[in-house]
């Protein structure tokens, strides 16, 4: 079973490209990566994949000269296939455990940019470190997510239901049976988040029970990756630091609290190779006094969240029947999970050729408790983005910063169906995509 991600277009798109560059496609482990190339592989007349954590022979290939001609003619004596130029798709897979492979990809594009190459990996940024000088202009990066809720509805079968919620806006909201039945799949994406291992499960079997295992196999596995991050690290260290990240989720991230035996560089330290291999990701606090949203920002004031809700949630240990048939949303977002959600439908939706940032906003004034949970940048406004339910009242964080920053409107994303009050553009949690073409 394949599920169709968005990045295929992209790679149909480069395919085509007539200027193109070698593609080096990052992101975390078992997120779809080398399913999504190889899908690609399927259009051209031979696909040759080559995984250098697998075939550790080949990496002697790359230890004399880096001449492409040269490399191809001996990766298809190797592997008894063809290598053609405009015909064959050569795929470089865990890339990053042969760090010449990784250098000569800028010499494919000089001497050979005829020939389709894509290198994957896991870990990429911690051999990328390693390079002095890699490939400026010469190699293209994409960026690569768990399955987003829309990509999730499409694995499920429920092309019509996606469909219906990209039509709907405030002057025209879902029928209510149509949104209960989205805010239904939306609990259970929560829980079982975008891992493409956990979704082809569900979608064969529905058993929520056997995905909870399967999030268990894939925390074993990610645990025992930390050795792997740098030799400096005990991998003891960065398991602690990982844990509070999962108890710190929603918050201001505070070193102190992250361990009782560590010093803050350690835990720094830590925590910077963790966001280095995509496992988490930082929501840094900007004053969003102009744009770029970046222009203002305070590193030391972040918060960290998870790549993925369903990892999340099984490390947190949440009770999922609660989750799954309660219409309160403080039960729906324990521990944070639906501004979780929020953040990663935000890299997920971006564009896949840069890294994007996520931010935040805290009134800086002293015995102020204002906070907008996300900012997002439209044309040249600042746009807050607030999660939140109930009535207006509830909203003074958002109110307050409109006032001023002067905002025209902002958005509030609940379990309410499409409306608005005024300035505020409500859309229900699973319709973060609807924010990008309304207004």
């Amino acid at each position: 079973m394949y599920l169709e991600r968005n990045i295929d277009k992209e790679l149909a798109l480069w395919k085509d490209e007539s200027d193109r560059k070698p593609l080096l496609v990052k992101g975390a482990r078992q997120i779809g990566k080398s399913s999504s190339i190889r899908r690609l592989g399927n259009t051209f007349d031979t696909f040759l994949e080559i995984n250098f954590e697998e075939h550790k022979s080949v990496h002697a290939l790359f230890e004399g000269d880096l001449t492409p001609v040269q490399l191809c003619k001996d990766l298809s004596v190797l592997f008894d296939k063809e290598i053609i130029p405009g015909k064959t798709l050569l795929f470089f897979d865990e890339i990053q455990t042969c760090i010449t492979a990784i250098s000569s990809l800028r010499f494919f594009y000089e001497k050979m940019p005829e020939l389709h190459l894509i290198a994957a990996g896991s870990l990429l940024e911690f051999a990328l470190e390693e390079l002095p000088s890699f490939g400026v202009g010469r190699i293209r990066s994409i960026y690569m997510f768990p399955l987003s809720f829309d990509e999730f509805l499409l694995g499920m079968g429920q092309e019509k239901l996606l469909n219906a919620k990209r039509k709907a806006n405030a002057k025209s909201p879902l029928a209510i049976p149509i949104h209960e039945k989205l805010l239904g799949f939306l609990k259970k994406f929560l829980i079982i988040g975008g891992m493409p291992e956990v979704i082809k499960s569900y979608a064969t079997n529905e058993d929520l029970a056997k995905c909870q295992r399967i999030l268990d196999d894939l925390i074993s596995s990610f645990q025992t990756d930390f050795a792997k991050y740098k030799n400096r690290v005990p991998s003891s260290r960065i398991k602690e630091v990982f844990a509070s990240v999962v108890k710190q989720n929603g918050g201001k991230f505070v070193f102190k609290k992250a361990s009782q035996e560590l010093n803050i560089p350690q835990i720094k330290e830590a925590l910077k190779l963790l966001i280095m291999s995509g496992m988490v990701i930082p929501v840094t606090h900007t004053s969003a006094n102009g744009i770029p949203l970046g222009a203002e920002v305070n590193p030391k004031k972040r918060k960290m969240l998870l790549f993925d809700t369903g990892i999340f949630q099984r490390l947190l240990q949440i009770d999922i029947s609660e989750l799954l048939f309660s219409l309160e949303f403080n039960l729906i977002n324990k521990g944070g999970i639906a501004e979780q959600f929020i953040g990663l439908e935000m890299l997920k939706n971006s564009s896949c050729y840069t890294q994007t940032e996520l931010y935040y906003w805290h009134r800086e004034a002293l015995n102020s408790n204002a906070e907008v949970d996300y900012l997002i940048q439209k044309n040249n406004e600042i746009i807050p983005l607030e999660i939140k339910s109930g009535s207006k009242g509830s909203m003074n964080s958002m109110f307050l910063f409109m006032k001023e920053k002067k905002n025209k409107y902002g958005y509030r994303l609940s379990l309410e169906n499409f409306t608005e009050y005024k300035n505020i553009i409500v859309c229900p949690l699973y319709a973060f995509t609807n924010t990008k073409n309304s207004k």
